[in-house]
């Protein structure tokens, strides 16, 4: 799991509430809504390299 690091954010409340409705349809805190977003802009953008994805058989406990 990768590091968690607080940081105060500043944000019309225009924006806000965009993103607080748009959380709540996808039933997620408003937190993790913002990330995702961010997460896939950076993706899309191509500053943020995919995740590595877990190997099937490591992760196969039998």
């Amino acid at each position: 799991m990768t590091e968690k690091k607080a940081y105060p954010l500043r944000i019309s409340a225009i924006v806000l509430d965009a993103m607080q409705r748009w959380s709540n349809d996808e039933l997620r805190s408003l937190n993790a809504q913002i990330e995702f977003v961010l997460r896939e802009a950076l993706r899309e953008s191509g500053r943020l390299k995919p995740a590595p994805k877990a190997h099937p058989l490591k992760d196969d406990p039998h």
